[in-house]
Protein backbone atom coordinates (compact mmCIF):
# COMPACT_ATOMS: atom_id res chain seq x y z
CA UNK A 1 0.00 0.00 0.00
CA UNK A 2 2.70 2.56 0.54
CA UNK A 3 5.96 2.83 2.30
CA UNK A 4 5.96 2.67 6.17
CA UNK A 5 7.41 6.49 5.85
CA UNK A 6 6.97 9.12 3.78
CA UNK A 7 10.16 9.88 1.13
CA UNK A 8 12.73 12.23 1.78
CA UNK A 9 11.39 14.31 -1.03
CA UNK A 10 8.32 14.97 0.58
CA UNK A 11 9.64 15.74 3.71
CA UNK A 12 11.89 18.68 2.62
CA UNK A 13 8.76 19.89 0.22
CA UNK A 14 5.73 19.80 2.72
CA UNK A 15 3.63 20.94 3.67
CA UNK A 16 2.31 23.01 0.89
CA UNK A 17 -0.52 24.68 0.84
CA UNK A 18 -2.54 26.23 -2.22
CA UNK A 19 -5.26 27.92 -2.95
CA UNK A 20 -8.58 26.17 -4.18
CA UNK A 21 -10.89 28.26 -5.33
CA UNK A 22 -12.04 31.75 -3.42
CA UNK A 23 -13.02 30.38 -0.46
CA UNK A 24 -10.67 27.18 0.13
CA UNK A 25 -7.19 26.33 0.40
CA UNK A 26 -5.26 22.84 -0.24
CA UNK A 27 -2.84 21.57 2.28
CA UNK A 28 -0.80 18.80 0.77
CA UNK A 29 1.25 16.93 3.23
CA UNK A 30 3.08 14.75 0.38
CA UNK A 31 2.58 13.17 -3.25
CA UNK A 32 1.51 9.76 -3.19
CA UNK A 33 -0.67 7.34 -1.33
CA UNK A 34 0.90 6.71 1.84
CA UNK A 35 -0.69 5.39 5.61
CA UNK A 36 1.49 7.60 7.53
CA UNK A 37 0.73 10.53 5.10
CA UNK A 38 -2.81 9.90 5.47
CA UNK A 39 -2.41 9.70 9.29
CA UNK A 40 -1.42 12.80 9.47
CA UNK A 41 -4.01 14.81 7.14
CA UNK A 42 -6.25 12.71 10.17
CA UNK A 43 -4.11 14.29 12.39
CA UNK A 44 -3.92 17.74 10.98
CA UNK A 45 -7.91 18.15 10.81
CA UNK A 46 -8.75 17.42 14.18
CA UNK A 47 -5.73 20.04 15.21
CA UNK A 48 -7.43 22.67 13.22
CA UNK A 49 -10.96 21.66 14.52
CA UNK A 50 -9.53 22.13 18.01
CA UNK A 51 -7.89 25.53 16.69
CA UNK A 52 -11.31 26.81 16.59
CA UNK A 53 -10.69 29.17 13.41
CA UNK A 54 -13.50 31.15 13.50
CA UNK A 55 -13.81 31.73 9.60
CA UNK A 56 -13.09 27.75 8.83
CA UNK A 57 -16.48 26.08 7.43
CA UNK A 58 -15.44 22.54 6.34
CA UNK A 59 -12.35 20.32 6.61
CA UNK A 60 -12.19 17.73 4.04
CA UNK A 61 -9.38 15.16 4.33
CA UNK A 62 -8.45 13.14 1.48
CA UNK A 63 -5.43 10.35 0.73
CA UNK A 64 -2.45 13.00 1.08
CA UNK A 65 -4.45 16.56 1.78
CA UNK A 66 -6.59 18.43 3.70
CA UNK A 67 -9.00 21.23 2.12
CA UNK A 68 -9.89 24.12 4.47
CA UNK A 69 -12.99 25.61 3.03
CA UNK A 70 -13.40 29.21 4.94
CA UNK A 71 -15.82 32.17 4.30
CA UNK A 72 -14.31 34.65 2.45
CA UNK A 73 -16.77 37.67 3.71
CA UNK A 74 -15.12 36.62 7.12
CA UNK A 75 -11.47 36.08 6.04
CA UNK A 76 -9.34 36.88 3.32
CA UNK A 77 -7.40 34.85 1.56
CA UNK A 78 -3.91 36.34 2.92
CA UNK A 79 -5.06 36.49 6.54
CA UNK A 80 -6.40 32.21 6.45
CA UNK A 81 -3.25 31.64 4.80
CA UNK A 82 -1.33 32.91 7.74
CA UNK A 83 -3.54 31.39 10.06
CA UNK A 84 -3.04 28.08 8.61
CA UNK A 85 0.49 28.23 8.84
CA UNK A 86 0.91 29.33 12.12
CA UNK A 87 -1.53 25.92 13.36
CA UNK A 88 0.63 24.42 10.97
CA UNK A 89 3.87 25.24 13.25
CA UNK A 90 2.22 24.02 15.99
CA UNK A 91 0.26 20.71 15.15
CA UNK A 92 1.24 17.78 16.82
CA UNK A 93 0.77 14.83 14.09
CA UNK A 94 1.57 12.65 16.76
CA UNK A 95 -2.10 13.57 18.14
CA UNK A 96 -3.95 10.46 16.26
CA UNK A 97 -3.63 7.45 18.54
CA UNK A 98 -4.57 4.25 16.75
CA UNK A 99 -5.49 2.59 20.28
CA UNK A 100 -8.10 5.71 20.44
CA UNK A 101 -9.70 5.01 16.89
CA UNK A 102 -12.83 3.95 16.27
CA UNK A 103 -13.59 0.13 14.61
CA UNK A 104 -17.38 -0.03 12.33
CA UNK A 105 -18.27 -3.77 11.96
CA UNK A 106 -19.86 -4.13 8.95
CA UNK A 107 -22.04 -7.70 8.34
CA UNK A 108 -21.23 -8.58 4.84
CA UNK A 109 -22.93 -11.34 2.80
CA UNK A 110 -20.48 -12.70 0.41
CA UNK A 111 -20.96 -14.01 -3.32
CA UNK A 112 -24.16 -14.86 -4.56
CA UNK A 113 -26.15 -11.95 -5.65
CA UNK A 114 -24.60 -9.77 -3.40
CA UNK A 115 -20.97 -10.34 -4.47
CA UNK A 116 -21.71 -11.19 -8.34
CA UNK A 117 -18.09 -10.44 -9.08
CA UNK A 118 -16.57 -12.80 -6.32
CA UNK A 119 -16.03 -16.17 -8.21
CA UNK A 120 -13.98 -13.61 -10.85
CA UNK A 121 -11.76 -12.39 -8.21
CA UNK A 122 -10.76 -15.77 -6.87
CA UNK A 123 -10.04 -16.63 -10.35
CA UNK A 124 -7.94 -14.15 -11.32
CA UNK A 125 -6.45 -14.78 -7.44
CA UNK A 126 -6.10 -17.90 -7.92
CA UNK A 127 -7.38 -18.82 -4.91
CA UNK A 128 -10.65 -20.56 -3.77
CA UNK A 129 -13.91 -18.22 -2.97
CA UNK A 130 -13.46 -18.52 0.77
CA UNK A 131 -9.48 -17.27 0.65
CA UNK A 132 -10.83 -14.33 -0.88
CA UNK A 133 -13.58 -13.77 1.68
CA UNK A 134 -10.95 -14.89 4.54
CA UNK A 135 -8.44 -12.39 3.35
CA UNK A 136 -10.77 -9.83 2.80
CA UNK A 137 -12.46 -9.88 6.08
CA UNK A 138 -9.35 -10.51 7.78
CA UNK A 139 -8.33 -7.17 8.08
CA UNK A 140 -9.36 -3.45 9.66
CA UNK A 141 -9.34 -1.25 6.89
CA UNK A 142 -8.58 2.76 7.77
CA UNK A 143 -10.73 5.23 6.13
CA UNK A 144 -8.49 7.36 4.23
CA UNK A 145 -11.38 9.95 3.23
CA UNK A 146 -15.18 9.96 1.58
CA UNK A 147 -15.75 11.08 -2.01
CA UNK A 148 -17.28 9.50 -4.97
CA UNK A 149 -20.52 9.91 -3.92
CA UNK A 150 -21.39 10.96 -0.20
CA UNK A 151 -20.48 8.89 2.09
CA UNK A 152 -18.57 6.59 0.01
CA UNK A 153 -15.56 5.36 2.43
CA UNK A 154 -11.93 4.99 0.50
CA UNK A 155 -10.55 2.24 2.75
CA UNK A 156 -6.91 1.80 2.38
CA UNK A 157 -4.68 -1.71 3.29
CA UNK A 158 -6.04 -4.40 1.02
CA UNK A 159 -3.94 -7.90 1.02
CA UNK A 160 -2.10 -7.93 -2.57
CA UNK A 161 -3.43 -11.33 -2.92
CA UNK A 162 -6.71 -9.84 -4.09
CA UNK A 163 -5.93 -7.56 -5.33
CA UNK A 164 -8.11 -6.62 -8.94
CA UNK A 165 -8.53 -3.83 -11.86
CA UNK A 166 -11.60 -2.38 -11.66
CA UNK A 167 -14.53 -3.30 -14.47
CA UNK A 168 -13.60 -2.65 -17.54
CA UNK A 169 -17.14 -1.12 -18.25
CA UNK A 170 -18.97 0.20 -15.14
CA UNK A 171 -21.64 -1.04 -13.89
CA UNK A 172 -25.17 1.87 -14.57
CA UNK A 173 -26.52 0.96 -11.48
CA UNK A 174 -24.51 -0.60 -8.34
CA UNK A 175 -27.14 -1.54 -5.27
CA UNK A 176 -27.16 0.10 -2.08
CA UNK A 177 -24.36 -1.46 0.77
CA UNK A 178 -22.24 -3.54 -1.83
CA UNK A 179 -18.85 -3.96 -0.73
CA UNK A 180 -16.41 -3.60 -3.57
CA UNK A 181 -12.63 -3.53 -4.27
CA UNK A 182 -10.35 -1.75 -6.92
CA UNK A 183 -6.56 -2.16 -7.11
CA UNK A 184 -5.41 -1.63 -3.93
CA UNK A 185 -8.19 -0.52 -2.23
CA UNK A 186 -12.15 -1.67 -0.61
CA UNK A 187 -15.14 0.41 -0.32
CA UNK A 188 -18.91 -0.01 0.31
CA UNK A 189 -21.80 2.11 -1.96
CA UNK A 190 -23.76 3.97 0.76
CA UNK A 191 -26.38 4.17 -2.11
CA UNK A 192 -27.30 2.41 -5.38
CA UNK A 193 -25.44 4.73 -8.16
CA UNK A 194 -23.36 3.67 -11.38
CA UNK A 195 -19.70 2.05 -10.67
CA UNK A 196 -16.87 -0.16 -12.08
CA UNK A 197 -15.48 -1.73 -8.78
CA UNK A 198 -15.73 -5.59 -8.37
CA UNK A 199 -18.51 -6.25 -6.28
CA UNK A 200 -17.94 -9.34 -4.03
CA UNK A 201 -20.63 -9.04 -1.30
CA UNK A 202 -23.14 -6.84 0.68
CA UNK A 203 -23.70 -5.21 4.32
CA UNK A 204 -27.23 -4.46 5.61
CA UNK A 205 -26.21 -1.86 7.48
CA UNK A 206 -26.65 1.85 5.95
CA UNK A 207 -23.67 3.99 6.30
CA UNK A 208 -24.99 7.22 4.71
CA UNK A 209 -28.20 8.62 5.79
CA UNK A 210 -29.10 12.22 5.38
CA UNK A 211 -31.43 12.18 7.87
CA UNK A 212 -29.51 12.20 10.78
CA UNK A 213 -26.95 14.62 12.46
CA UNK A 214 -23.62 12.58 11.44
CA UNK A 215 -24.82 11.19 7.84
CA UNK A 216 -21.74 9.32 7.92
CA UNK A 217 -21.45 5.88 9.43
CA UNK A 218 -17.95 6.06 9.62
CA UNK A 219 -15.39 8.76 8.69
CA UNK A 220 -11.60 9.78 7.93
CA UNK A 221 -9.49 8.01 10.31
CA UNK A 222 -12.15 5.53 11.63
CA UNK A 223 -11.14 1.86 10.69
CA UNK A 224 -14.08 -0.97 8.86
CA UNK A 225 -13.41 -4.39 9.94
CA UNK A 226 -15.93 -6.49 7.51
CA UNK A 227 -17.21 -9.70 9.10
CA UNK A 228 -19.10 -12.74 7.14
CA UNK A 229 -22.38 -13.51 7.62
CA UNK A 230 -24.79 -16.03 5.47
CA UNK A 231 -27.78 -13.87 5.50
CA UNK A 232 -28.92 -10.34 5.97
CA UNK A 233 -30.79 -10.31 9.55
Amino acid sequence: MGSSQPREEDVRAYPRLLPAGDSGILIELGSEIDPVINSRIIALAEFIETAEIAAVIELVPTYRSLLVSYNPLETGYDEMLGLLNETLDRADYSALDSATQTIVELPVVYGGEDGPDLENVAEYAGISIQEVIDIHSGTDYPVYGLGFSPGFPYLGGLDKRIAMPRLKTPRVRVPAGSVAIAESQTGVYPNASPGGWQLIGRTATPIFDVNKPSPSLVTAGDRVRFVQVQSHA
